[in-house]
Parts: structure tokens; sequence; C-alpha cells
């Protein structure tokens, strides 16, 4: 395992080494309970919270991570999965001293975010997952994950996502590119299993679940998933549960966390809420 130099006294960025993966992270800000953030597939830490790193790490410690074959870490010869990104999230934790933290995932991120919470429930406190399904039935019918599945680099050329992944990755060509969106497109095919009802009801961690108004995430998936939370109750008679929904409008998947000043509210206000 290495750790580069920091860059300034509140902002760090290393690796940590597992065998062939150099996993890359940020560390931004201090004090309070650590925050990591798990970005979606294609995007990487600046892309998916450049615009939000600095209001959530002004008074808290913040935890960013590239994914395997994303941003600044290299890709090896494995599947991509939830089990497996979420061992290596663990892994950055075990390396920085981390035992518990907030976790905020954004689609595939919110999976593992997921994978977090169900089988490492001693290491979340509170959990924030963004434009994520848990079960396949949640999604809009069956298009996003044939169009994924389905993609070239081709499709991608000229786009921010080309940019980024060219200026960043530890191996900047178009075929380790289209590798990296053959991986995201067999990972429909089980890297990212359903999980039951019983297994979202049994999550310790008080669960924010953001979506956009017109997402790929079924509006109808997003209460179930809320309900099967303890939320969607008359709050004024129950009492407000301690987890929540935010629909984001006028938001699609692809920019499920792109409106900054509605996101840095709804997640501040869901992590600074009193603990019980």
């Amino acid at each position: 395992m290495t750790d580069d130099t920091p860059v300034t006294t509140s902002t760090s960025t290393g690796y940590v080494e597992f065998d062939a993966l150099r996993l890359y992270y940020e560390v931004h800000g201090e004090g309070g309970t650590p925050l990591v953030l798990l970005h979606g597939g294609l995007f990487d830490i600046d892309q998916q919270f450049g615009s939000l790193i600095a209001d959530l790490s002004a008074e808290r410690r913040v935890v960013a991570i590239d994914f395997q074959g994303h941003g600044r870490t290299n890709d090896i010869d494995r599947p991509f999965g939830a089990a497996a990104f979420a061992g290596d999230v663990l892994g950055v934790l075990d390396f920085l001293g981390i035992e518990r933290a907030d976790v905020f995932g954004f689609s595939i991120g919110g999976a593992v975010a997921l994978e977090l919470a169900i089988e490492h429930p001693e290491r979340v406190r509170r959990l924030i997952v963004s434009s994520t399904t848990f079960a396949a039935s949640g999604m809009r019918g069956s298009e996003n994950a044939a169009a994924v599945g389905a993609m070239t680099v081709d499709m991608i050329a000229g786009s921010p996502m080309e940019s980024a992944y060219l200026a960043k990755s530890p191996h900047p060509d178009l075929d380790h590119l289209q590798g990296l969106l053959d991986k995201l497109g067999a990972s429909y095919a089980g890297g990212f299993p359903d999980r039951t009802p019983e297994e979202i009801t049994g999550i310790q961690a008080p669960t924010l679940i953001t979506v956009g108004d017109a997402d790929m995430v079924s509006l109808e998936h997003a209460v179930e998933f809320l309900r099967l939370r303890g939320g969607d109750v008359n709050g004024d008679f129950d009492g407000v549960p301690a987890s929540q929904l935010a629909v984001f409008p006028g938001t699609s998947h692809f920019f499920g966390i792109a409106r900054t000043d509605l996101v840095r509210d709804v997640v501040l206000g869901f992590l600074d809420a009193p603990e019980s």
C-alpha cells in the first residue's frame, strides 16, 4: 500500500494497492463522521462529485474513490460487481483507519453502498442511495441494460466522459475504454444482484433515497424503497421516519445529482440531522 504526498493541508490523494489493483482515492476536509463518495459507472470522482465536494467537506472528512477501471484507478482481470467494489472500499477505509462512515453512492455506487450497508452494517452510520434500484424490476423497462451492453467508444466520442478517461486513466487508449464499456454491460447479468425486501428492511443505517423525476429508476420503485425503510407515513401523527426520499425535479438519470444546490441542501440536512 502507498500514500502520496498531500496536495494541501485539507486535501490529500493517494493509492491503495491490492495485488494488481491500484485504487485511487482523495481525502478532503477534516472532522465529523467521515463521508464516503462512490460514483456511478463511466463517471469518476471529479465528474460525479466535483461541484459538491467543497460543500460536503466544509465540516467533515470526505473520502472519494475511483472504482476499478474508472478515473485514475487501473483496470484488472476481474468483472465489475457490488461485492468486489465494496471490498475495495473497505480496503481504503481500513488503510485510512476509518471504522465507520456515512456512505453516499450514485447508480452503481449506490449499489455498492447498499452492499456495504447490508453485508457490513457495522461500517455504515448513514446511507445515501441515489438513482439506484434495489431490484431490476425498479428500472423503467429493459432499455437501459440493453443500451449499456451495446455501447461502443464511437457512441461517446467527443463526450466529457471520453475526454476524462483519456486524460486520467493509467491506460488512456480507446481499447481499454471499450473494455470498460464491455464490463459495465456485462455487470447487468449478475454483477449487481437484486436485493430482497427483507434485506432492505433489515438495513440498520437511516437511509436517504434520491431519484430524478425523469430517472431510469421509476418513482413507484423509489416509493417502495422508502416504505421498506419505514417511510411513507403520516409524520404529524406517527413521527417523521429516519429514512427519507427526495425527488429532484426536471432531472434524468445522467444528471441525477447535477443540481448542486438542491443536492447539497438535501444531503447535508440528512447527514446533520440528530441521531434520534
